[in-house]
């Protein structure tokens, strides 16, 4: 396991903090790293759109509107 250590911390953050993990039935140091935990579980913006740039371009032949207005066409 690494250590982080926070310097600066408001007052206020970290007695909000040691009342929410203990509302939270963890120590302060555990729910902080569930925090952060799920902070890095989901990807960042930057990631996200690095990903998107990678995903090829659908050019579709018929135009969703041209599908809908088919099915709807369809229908009895």
């Amino acid at each position: 396991m690494s250590m982080l250590q926070v310097r600066d911390l408001p007052a206020e953050t970290h007695q909000a903090l040691k009342v929410r993990a203990a509302q939270a039935g963890q120590s302060p140091s555990g729910y902080v790293a569930t925090i952060l935990n799920q902070a890095v579980a989901v990807p960042s913006m930057a990631d996200f759109l690095d990903r998107l740039r990678l995903r090829s371009v659908i050019d579709p032949a018929v135009s969703a509107a041209d599908i809908l207005a088919s099915e709807r066409d369809q229908r009895p």
